[in-house]
């Protein structure tokens, strides 16, 4: 078990947080609590800040990652989540993930060098789906000849991997973990686009065929998109199981105004100071100051 987290969390340098705004705390909307929180505690490696009878907040050095709130209906819409991505400081972090996986008999679902980061798969008891990931160093990414980013999904190779871990036994994801990105479900990527990136100025750094990337600050991407299994897929429902919120966290006073002088004019509201919006599939965006 990994043991509370009470510390307060340092400073940074994740590449997906070196934005103007970047991805903060996911909310999942969930069945079983008490199985949700003990396998982000223990699975996942994840530090339980906070818990009562309906809500759990873990994560590590004191920031929240991940929400987990109880009283889930059956999803009715094929959008929502497609993964949560978790961000580990460096490569022999991803390592040791992996080992404690192997070691503790974690079902992964694929393992890919995109050559801009190194990811692992999965889901949760409750089919949320989670990437482990570890980024290269900006300087690294391959550029297309017009100096975009170049992608690809090529295979990792887990042995040379699992040989950089510790000798250690696994003590949780360490301080200085961070939500990197997340990719949801959408029913048509022109509008995923209209909305991120006209409305809420999210540039577009990837097309995939059937996805979109778009991310703050020359980060690879915060925001995907994909139809994959989502086609034409309506809005979801108050209180659907799966992702419920998550936030965009603004760097700076000057990048919270900005960003909440769009959220506001895209139809979004704002109550006791804190932005939210909806995108057009109801996934719900909460502003917050870094």
């Amino acid at each position: 078990m990994v043991a509370t987290i009470e510390r307060t969390a340092s400073a940074t340098t994740l590449e997906a947080h070196k934005a103007p705004v970047f991805i903060g705390a996911v909310t999942l909307r969930v069945h079983d609590l008490p199985a949700l929180t003990a396998y982000y505690r223990d699975a996942i490696g994840l530090g339980l800040i906070r818990q009562d009878a309906t809500s759990a907040e873990l994560g590590t050095g004191g920031r929240v990652l991940v929400r987990l709130e109880a009283g889930a209906t059956r999803p009715t819409s094929a959008a929502g989540l497609f993964h949560l991505a978790i961000l580990l400081p460096s490569r022999r972090d991803l390592a040791n993930w992996l080992k404690h996986a192997a070691v503790t008999r974690i079902p992964l679902e694929g393992a890919s060098d995109h050559l801009v980061s190194e990811a692992l798969y999965l889901s949760d008891p409750e089919g949320n789906g989670i990437e482990i990931y570890r980024d290269r160093k900006r300087a690294e990414w391959p550029r297309k000849p017009d100096g975009g980013i170049a992608m690809a999904t090529e295979r990792l190779d887990l042995d040379k991997l699992l040989s950089e871990a510790d000798e250690a036994a696994y003590a949780g994801m360490p301080e200085g973990t961070g939500m990197g990105h997340i990719h949801l479900r959408v029913g048509d990527t022109a509008a995923a686009e209209a909305f991120y990136r006209d409305l809420l100025g999210f540039d577009l750094m990837v097309h995939y065929p059937g996805a979109s990337f778009l991310a703050s600050g020359g980060y690879h991407h915060h925001i995907a998109g994909n139809i994959w299994g989502s086609r034409g897929a309506g809005p979801r429902q108050p209180g659907e199981a799966g992702l419920d919120r998550f936030e965009l966290i603004a760097r700076d006073e000057t990048d919270f105004a900005a960003m909440r002088q769009r959220i506001l004019a895209a139809g979004g509201s704002e109550a006791d100071g804190v932005p939210t919006v909806t995108d057009p599939w109801n996934s719900r965006l909460v502003l917050v100051r870094g």
